[in-house]
């Protein structure tokens, strides 16, 4: 189990590396839910998702002669989009494995950053690829089973512990906020004992490293929050795992491939069933409806593994009341307009 000491280490490693995104209030959003949203914006990381912080400490952590050796990493999208624009940035050789499902997107930016990408079937053998290249004697950088990367992704809640009260309504006088403007746009609330008065906080879950690493963060600097997984049908690593006692394969339909991992890690197992409240399961067309719905009033562009928290903030707010104070993970920004729109008709969404 990491510690809040890690992830402090971390974000002084990648300083410099990374972009410091923004954490914002809401008012579309708010308004949308019913009750006051803060958004971290990590869809404005470099490469486009949080990727870029685990990819970042691990590279910068590593000795000379690792990376002499040269990089392989496993992804569906976004961690080879990351591990190749950031050895790019240091010098290092890298070789990236995807799956012939993930985004043309992905494989065109990590094949324009410099990096070896290699295409296979299904994800279950880019894994084995991506360990048989390790064998070969490349330094792996691994999605989610590596407790820097982990600390990295973690540095995501550093922040919006740090900045959620200063994105706060202050007008609350009883250390629960204030309850918005007339208009139902929602501020969030004040400066209490759960930091920015944020009561709840939603987090998408493929590997899960960068719900443990919040988790993480979130339980060192705001007692008494709620972290909340979310995953897509077809994607359930981590929600099956938790019914199994433990990590084991899982077969894989999503749409949504950046979450799509053929298992989740003993270490980030351990995080999310010691931190995490519970993990919700929405459908690909809930996930694609909150892409569309960030757009139209959040005025974001996410992709569905952001998209899913939508749906899956009217759960918990089933769950705990509307007295809630959402915190959204907007975790990632690299689906093209083309992908929504397929997906969106695919659907039959509007």
């Amino acid at each position: 189990m990491i510690g809040i000491s890690d992830i402090e280490a971390a974000a002084r490693l990648i300083a410099g590396h990374v972009v410091r995104t923004p954490t914002v209030r809401s008012p579309g959003l708010s308004a949308l839910l019913g009750v006051p949203v803060t958004a971290k914006l990590e869809l404005l990381q470099r490469t486009g998702s949080f990727k870029a912080r685990g990819a970042a400490a691990k590279l910068l952590s590593l000795s000379e002669a690792d990376r002499a050796a040269g990089v392989v990493a496993v992804s569906g999208g976004n961690h080879a989009i990351s591990v190749a624009v950031m050895a790019e940035s240091l010098g290092v050789k890298a070789t990236v494995v995807m799956a012939k499902s993930a985004p043309a997107r992905a494989v065109e930016i990590a094949t324009a950053a410099g990096a070896t990408v290699r295409l296979t079937d299904t994800m279950g053998d880019a894994f084995a690829l991506m360990a048989q290249l390790q064998a070969e004697g490349l330094t792996m950088v691994h999605p989610f089973d590596d407790t820097v990367v982990v600390a990295g992704q973690g540095t995501v809640g550093l922040e919006l512990a740090e900045d959620a009260g200063a994105t706060a309504d202050t007008s609350g006088t009883d250390g629960t906020g204030g309850t918005g403007n007339a208009a139902g746009t929602g501020a969030v609330g004040g400066t209490g004992g759960t930091g920015g008065g944020i009561t709840d906080v939603l987090v998408s879950i493929g590997g899960g490293a960068l719900i443990s690493g919040v988790a993480a963060a979130l339980h060192a600097r705001m007692p008494g929050v709620r972290v909340w997984g979310v995953e897509t049908e077809g994607a359930q690593a981590m929600s099956e795992a938790l019914a199994a006692g433990g990590p084991l394969p899982v077969r894989l339909s999503s749409i949504v491939s950046t979450l799509s991992a053929p298992t989740v890690s003993q270490l980030t197992y351990d995080h999310v069933s010691a931190l995490v409240s519970e993990v919700i399961v929405v459908s690909d067309a809930e996930a694609v409806q909150g892409t569309l719905d960030l757009a139209n009033h959040a005025k974001v562009w996410a992709e569905p593994a952001a998209g899913c928290l939508l749906p899956a903030a009217r759960r918990v707010l089933e769950r705990v009341g509307d007295d809630a104070r959402l915190g959204l993970v907007l975790c990632g920004g690299n689906a093209t307009t083309t992908d929504v729109i397929s997906w969106a008709d695919r659907f039959g969404l509007r």
